[in-house]
């Protein structure tokens, strides 16, 4: 039997029993006031399901209150279809597939992947790597800028050639082996900048492993020890020195977005790097499912809502 035949993909009660379950393991709590104590679920007939009241505050809610759920007219079995198609799509799945799919206008399907790829967003600040272990970091470029930097050798106009990485978005990314990703959009990625970052995200007791860019020596003597190789003198592998976990990592990032997605503006980039990984830190090599990864996705919508306003603003 197919995993989306469970009953909380399509019926209304048993989606907020599972939502419910997940964000209150110990019973509701009110999103107003905090409260646990005097809550009493309303059976009226004219009842929205899944409708409690406070008698503390004296305020009904819902477990969709102070998640990306709230404020949706959308089905919230919807949703949990949307979720689990999100989560076990190893390239994402676009929003006009979600419109298919879901049955529900193009323009929601679009807020509802950004709204999932919020609850996917990780707000862990815990370096990676340590005593040991290994941290690979390199630098890509995906897509053209909105505004692209000027050129110095050409009188302050801008790059007109395809190619240039002053024309396109940068991104770094940071991967420990065997361990998780973190990338970051940086509107440069300067000597100061990816320091800045590189710094700040490993551990000091770690092996930096990189390429033979410029940006890592000063940064790369910090650590326990520094690798590189050197990638203009078709050097990809010396050993276990290598940046190959990484490359492969933006290589998966890099035909989700041509291949699914297609187009991404600048504005909304971070929230397709932290889609991408979630989907690599909750993976099946670590023993992670899709089942799995969908309830993790459920774990993280808790205050994260948006409003479509903010989400078109950016």
């Amino acid at each position: 039997m197919s995993v989306l035949s469970d009953r909380h993909f399509h019926d209304e009660a048993e989606a907020y029993k599972v939502v419910e379950a997940r964000i209150w393991p110990n019973g509701p709590v009110c999103p107003h006031c905090g409260g646990f104590e005097r809550i009493s679920k309303m059976e009226g007939k004219s009842t929205r399901i899944g409708t409690y009241k406070c008698y503390q505050c004296r305020k009904p809610f819902t477990v969709k209150v102070g998640t990306i759920f709230e404020a949706s007219h959308v089905p919230l079995h919807f949703w949990l279809q949307a979720i689990f198609l999100i989560a076990s799509s190893k390239k994402g799945i676009s929003s006009n597939q979600l419109h298919r799919t879901l049955g529900v206008t193009l323009k929601t399907a679009w807020f509802m992947s950004h709204r999932i790829r919020e609850a996917m967003r990780d707000g862990s600040l815990g370096p990676l790597g340590g005593n040991g272990l290994i941290v690979e970091a390199d630098e890509t470029y995906w897509g053209k800028k909105a505004n692209p930097e000027p050129s110095k050798h050409r009188r302050g106009r801008p790059y007109i050639k395809k190619g240039k990485a002053a024309e396109k978005r940068a991104i770094l990314g940071l991967i420990e082996r065997g361990g998780n990703v973190r990338t970051f959009h940086v509107a440069q990625a300067t000597k100061v900048n990816v320091s800045e970052l590189v710094a700040a995200n490993i551990a000091h007791e770690s092996v930096l492993m990189t390429d033979e860019s410029n940006l890592y020596p000063t940064v790369g003597a910090t650590f326990s020890s520094h690798w590189t190789v050197k990638h203009s003198a078709g050097e990809y592998v010396r050993g276990g020195a290598h940046t190959n976990t990484i490359e492969s990592y933006f290589s998966v990032f890099k035909r989700g977005m041509k291949g699914t997605y297609q187009h991404c503006a600048e504005k909304h980039l971070h929230r397709y790097l932290a889609e991408f990984d979630f989907r690599h830190n909750q993976r099946i090599a670590l023993g992670v499912d899709d089942e799995t990864r969908a309830e993790r996705i459920l774990s993280g919508v808790v205050g994260k809502r948006l409003t479509y306003r903010t989400t078109s603003a950016g």
